[in-house]
């Protein structure tokens, strides 16, 4: 009964096509939809990642840098120095906001940089210098790019005009970038610098980031401390709450398409050899086991659909950076599992209505031709 439902479904090549080349389409709609979003989480918390810092510390209840405000007294980072465990805390100064180049607008998370900061700047500047002096930032170089924007040339931040001294890579994404100016900037473009927005902390060699970050939260009233780990998480999970309503939608239009088509497929693979079911019911095959050629077709044609999928899905995720640098598709285990088991679905789905007629079929009946 395997090689039947094999040779049924190589038979016919146009039909071979049409299922397995449809079913892929529609699966390559659920792996690339979720290698997109599972790249655009990664990115977005790129600057957290590759921060340096063991831990966040921020305002009480903040949690994550996407869309929220932090500010506490600045006399607090020496208490928050003075807690067992920290090795050395730098303050930064954040803001969501524009970088203005000429006509474009670009959304970024603007970071105010003590001189000299260890800690919070950008992590793979390709030309230039690394940390900006007043009057200085250093942009993502696909936004500079986009904007035909070269070093020495000023920007628009803030409301005011800084000539940009260094182009960083991997700080931009599908929802913003960043961008680092003086903190002394900040704070006079922000009204003082009595306030900042974060601390990060680095900690001793033999010191837990978590440990530590519960000894801050309990010596320093007012603060929320999240390891580095932790507060990224945070982090991808405000964008994944975001976006969970138009995945959920996508995933179930590609698992309908999938099923319409398999399911088409199937059942007209059974109605053009109707004749042969009859032939073999006629022989003394049983229902049960004309059930499993149809089963074992329909498994055959989705899995085929599945690594098919998942081979176009890889092959975007390494052109599409390259066309689009912002843009990156990162392709899960998870979202593999996810749609191996929608994938079986389909394949179950796909073979109710031949089952039906492969049951109800009368051999008597074929032989006379209706």
């Amino acid at each position: 009964m395997m090689l039947l439902a094999v040779r049924n479904l190589f038979q016919s090549k146009r039909s071979l096509l049409i299922s397995v080349g449809g079913v892929a389409l529609s699966l390559l709609l659920i792996l690339s939809l979720d290698a997109v979003f599972t790249g655009v989480e990664k990115q977005v918390t790129a600057y957290i990642d590759f921060s340096g810092a063991d831990i966040f510390v921020s305002q009480e209840g903040v949690r994550n840098l996407h869309m929220t405000t932090s500010s506490f007294p600045a006399q607090w980072i020496e208490r928050i120095g003075d807690v067992q465990g920290v090795s050395e805390a730098l303050p930064i100064l954040y803001v969501a906001n524009m970088v203005v180049t000429g006509d474009d607008r670009h959304l970024a998370y603007v970071i105010g940089l003590p001189p000299g900061a260890s800690m919070g700047g950008p992590w793979n500047v390709t030309e230039g210098r690394s940390l900006p002096e007043p009057g200085e930032a250093v942009i993502d170089r696909s936004v500079a790019e986009g904007s035909g924007v070269e070093v020495g040339e000023d920007v628009q931040i803030l409301g005011r005009r800084f000539a940009v001294v260094g182009f960083a890579e991997g700080t931009a994404s599908l929802v913003n970038s960043v961008a680092f100016i003086a903190a002394d900037d900040f704070a006079a473009l922000r009204g003082g610098g009595q306030t900042v927005s974060f601390v990060l902390v680095r900690v001793t060699e033999e010191a837990a980031a978590d440990e530590v970050a519960a000894r801050i939260e309990a010596e320093v009233d007012g603060v929320t401390a999240l390891s580095r780990a932790e507060f990224a998480a945070e982090e991808r999970r405000v964008v994944r709450d975001m976006s969970t309503d138009v995945v959920t939608i996508m995933n179930f239009v590609g698992l309908l398409i999938g099923l319409a088509v398999m399911a088409l497929s199937v059942y007209i693979t059974v109605l053009a050899r109707r004749a042969e079911f009859g032939v073999l019911k006629a022989l003394g095959a049983r229902s049960a086991d004309l059930n499993r050629v149809v089963v074992t077709h329909a498994m055959l044609s989705v899995g085929m659909g599945f690594v098919l999928a998942a081979i176009l899905t890889l092959a975007l995720s390494a052109v599409i950076p390259s066309v689009s640098p912002n843009l990156t598709l990162r392709l899960s285990a998870g979202s593999l599992v996810k749609v191996a088991f929608g994938s079986a679905a389909i394949a179950a789905a796909s073979a109710l209505m031949p089952v039906r007629q492969i049951a109800g079929l009368d051999p008597a009946m074929v032989f006379r031709g209706r």
